[in-house]
Formats: structure tokens, C-alpha cells, sequence
């Protein structure tokens, strides 16, 4: 009879495949190399819950002013309340980021912020001041807010190396999305449970969190300048040089120029209410299928920076971003074709991993090519930019849609990404060889 087999003895070979589908794994998830640099670290997990926080506000006020007026009309006019200093503080606050130190710019326009939350739950909560209080608080707040924003951009590329900016960014950008889910979400629960007031205490309460990171930050001053040369300004002539600095760089021209084209002609919210209802059933007033559009994108977008851990070894980071661009641009034109729902969802979070992927490098490129004197101009201009190019495509998706049917403005606005993409980087191929470091 044979005898007992050998004890298997562990081989080289028996621990390498585990191993080795371990890192395979940990290449494709999220590369969280800069959460190991502390101050960054802070700043991220702060954001997680300020972000979140500030959804509860975006949900708020709207829903305060349905409630005051009984108008959408009224509604409206926080389209207006809020575009409007989101340009022009987006543009001047990033010229303030590049003359003062970015930490008490930080701290300034953060404790701005959280004031403005603590009033407007006065307001709501005693009814002092009415429509027009909320609508003012609110513009006074989205202007901290566009200050805040390029000044806290401009600040990661002197916490990080250069080679680790595209993970930060896919870092911030899913933290982003998930708020952009959570919140509102979290705000319907609550909502019915402790008021709508309540709701702007706790985006108050959670600023504190991003406000104690900040003041744990080092110094950020502006870096020092030839013996000689003028005191550093934030005025008009500083915000046209950046957009002069802008215009001379490709690479940084381009980054703007096709993430206009991808939002102007391709953002197809806007007709999401009528598609809801006439393609995918929903009843008068809004459905399933009208939450499922609206949540596709950024659920595409979360998912692809879960699994964004590839995206720091691509170096020809313009062919990355004209990709992307395109992938987003077949992804409408196919979300308009589909009567499927679920066709359409998988369309639009195919469209919103693209957004993710194009919106990561297109930052990293700003951190990197745009010296750090001019870099809170550049994300200044960022934000006008990702801010402003989905309002354009609302202004002309809805008239489309009347004359020819959402379906239709829809693909055409895709087609239109595609072919301005590659229009753009062609005129620009600087773009296209630009390899990032």
C-alpha cells in the first residue's frame, strides 16, 4: 500500500500568486500614497465631512425658497444668486491666493462660510428677513466658496510631490461625488426628522472640521520674489494676466478650452425631467427614473475613483484627457438614443468615470505646468470654467429639446464633444504630446 503523502511544504511559487494578485489589486484601487503626508491626510478627512455638510445647505435652499414662495420662479433665481460671485470672486480670489499667505486665506474664507451657514439658520429658523436675506446670505456664501476653492487647490502641490498630484485629485474628486450623493440623500432623511433649519447648523458644525485641518497647516506664503520686484497685488490687472499666462501656455489653454467644449455641448441635465417622464415612464412630477439620471454621473464617477490606482503611471496625460473627453461625448450621444433605463444610467456613469479621469489629469496639469505665483489664478479660472460650462449646455439643451426632442439635442450635443475635442487638439497639438511628470 502506498504510505501517507508528504506534507505539502510552502514554495516560493505557493506565496508569489497570492502576492501577486494582491498588488495587482492594490494597482487598480484608489492610490492613497498622498494620505500618508499628514497635513494633506487632515485636509481630506476633514473634507469628507464638510463636504457632506455643504450638500445639506444645496439642498436647503432651494427647498426653503419652494416653501417661502411656492414659485419655482424664485427657486430660479439661485441659478442667478450663486453664478454671479462664483465668477467674479472665482476669478479675483485666485489673484488673492497668489499675493497673501493660503492658509489665512483659508481660514478667512472658511469661518466666512460657516457665518453664513450659522445666519441663515437664523433666518430660518426665526423667519427674520425673508426671501431676499436667504438669497443674499447665499450669494455671499458661494463667493467664499469661490475663493476657498482655487486657494485650497493651489495649496496641495506644496504639501505633495508633483508625481502624486493625480491621486490627490482622484482622492478629492470621489470624496466630491460621494457628498454629491450622500447629501442629499441624508437631507431627505432629515428634513421630515429635525426641520429644514436644522440643516445649515450642521453644515456649520461640520466646517469646524475643515477649519481646525487648515489652522494645522504650515505657513503657505506666497514664495519669495526677486530683490527688486513689485509687492505682489490682487487686482484687475492680475486676474487678465492670468488669463494672459493662460493663453500662452497650450497645455494650460487647451485644459480649459475642451472642458468647455465637453460641459457646453454635452452636460444633458437639463432635459432629464422630460426624459424621465416621456422615455422612461416616470409619473407627472419626477420619479425613480428621474433620481436615477440624476445620480449616474457621479456614481460613475465615485466607482472609476475607487478604482483610479492606474491613473498616476500614464504620463501622456493629453492623450488621456482628449480620450476621456471623447468616451464622454459617446457616452451622451448613446444616453440619448437608449428608451432602456437602465441602458441610460450605464451610459451616464460611463460618461461620468470619463469626467472623473479628464477632470484628474486637466488638475494635475494646472498644478503642475502653472508656476506657483500664478497658481491660484489658474484654479481660479478652473473653477469659473467647470462652474460655468454646464450652464451654457442648459441654455441651449432646453430650446433644442422643444424644436427637436431631448433624444435627438442629446446625441447632437454628444457628436458636437467629439468633434470640438478633436478640432481643439488639433489646432493645439502641444496638448497631445503634453507628458506629465
Amino acid at each position: 500500500m502506498p504510505g501517507p503523502e508528504p506534507p505539502t511544504v510552502p514554495t516560493a511559487g505557493n506565496h508569489g500568486a497570492p502576492t501577486r494578485r494582491l498588488a495587482r489589486l492594490r494597482s487598480v484601487l484608489a492610490d492613497t500614497r498622498p494620505l500618508r503626508t499628514p497635513s494633506y491626510r487632515r485636509l481630506w478627512l476633514a473634507g469628507v465631512v464638510t463636504i457632506i455638510g455643504a450638500q445639506l445647505s444645496v439642498v436647503a435652499v432651494p427647498t426653503q425658497i419652494y416653501q417661502l414662495t411656492g414659485s419655482s420662479a424664485w427657486v430660479g433665481l439661485t441659478g442667478l444668486f450663486g453664478l454671479v460671485p462664483l465668477v467674479v470672486f472665482g476669478l479675483w480670489g485666485g489673484a488673492i491666493a497668489d499675493a497673501v499667505d493660503r492658509r489665512t486665506l483659508l481660514l478667512v474664507t472658511g469661518a466666512g462660510i460657516a457665518v453664513s451657514s450659522l445666519l441663515l439658520w437664523v433666518t430660518s429658523a426665526t423667519g427674520i428677513g425673508g426671501v431676499w436675506l436667504i438669497l443674499v446670505l447665499f450669494a455671499v456664501q458661494s463667493g467664499m466658496l469661490a475663493v476657498n476653492q482655487p486657494t485650497r487647490n493651489a495649496v496641495i502641490p506644496r504639501l505633495l510631490p508633483a508625481e502624486q498630484l493625480p491621486a490627490a485629485n482622484a482622492l478629492n474628486m470621489t470624496v466630491a461625488q460621494i457628498g454629491a450623493i450622500a447629501g442629499p440623500l441624508l437631507a431627505g432623511v432629515l428634513i421630515p426628522v429635525i426641520g429644514l433649519p436644522t440643516l445649515y447648523l450642521l453644515d456649520a458644525i461640520a466646517l469646524l472640521a475643515t477649519l481646525w485641518a487648515t489652522w494645522r497647516l504650515p505657513p503657505v506664503p506666497p514664495e519669495p520674489r526677486p530683490a527688486g520686484a513689485p509687492r505682489r497685488r490682487a487686482g484687475l490687472r492680475e486676474v487678465v494676466d492670468g488669463f494672459r499666462y493662460a493663453a500662452a501656455y497650450p497645455v494650460l489653454l487647451v485644459s480649459f478650452l475642451i472642458d468647455i467644449v465637453a460641459m457646453a455641448f454635452g452636460m444633458p441635465r437639463i432635459v432629464f425631467p422630460e426624459m424621465s417622464q416621456t422615455v422612461f415612464g416616470d409619473p407627472p412630477g419626477g420619479g425613480p427614473a428621474l433620481g436615477l439620471l440624476f445620480a449616474a454621473i457621479p456614481i460613475g464617477m465615485v466607482v472609476a475613483g475607487l478604482f483610479s490606482g492606474w491613473l498616476h503611471r500614464v504620463r501622456r496625460q493629453g492623450v488621456a484627457v482628449t480620450v476621456a473627453i471623447c468616451v464622454w461625448g459617446v457616452a451622451v450621444a448613446l444616453f440619448g438614443l437608449t428608451s432602456s433605463l437602465w441602458l441610460a444610467v450605464l451610459f451616464l456613469a460611463l460618461g461620468g468615470a470619463a469626467d472623473l479621469v479628464s477632470s484628474v489629469y486637466r488638475s494635475s496639469m494646472l498644478q503642475s505646468v502653472a508656476t506657483d505665483e500664478m497658481r491660484g489664478r489658474m484654479q481660479g479660472v478652473f473653477i469659473v470654467v467647470v462652474a460655468g460650462g454646464p450652464r451654457v449646455a442648459d441654455m441651449w439643451h432646453g430650446p433644442a429639446a422643444a424644436v427637436a426632442g431631448p433624444g435627438p439635442a442629446v446625441v447632437a450635443g454628444g457628436v458636437a464633444v467629439v468633434v470640438g475635442a478633436l478640432l481643439v487638439v488639433r489646432r493645439y497639438p502641444a496638448f497631445w504630446r503634453y507628458r506629465g511628470p
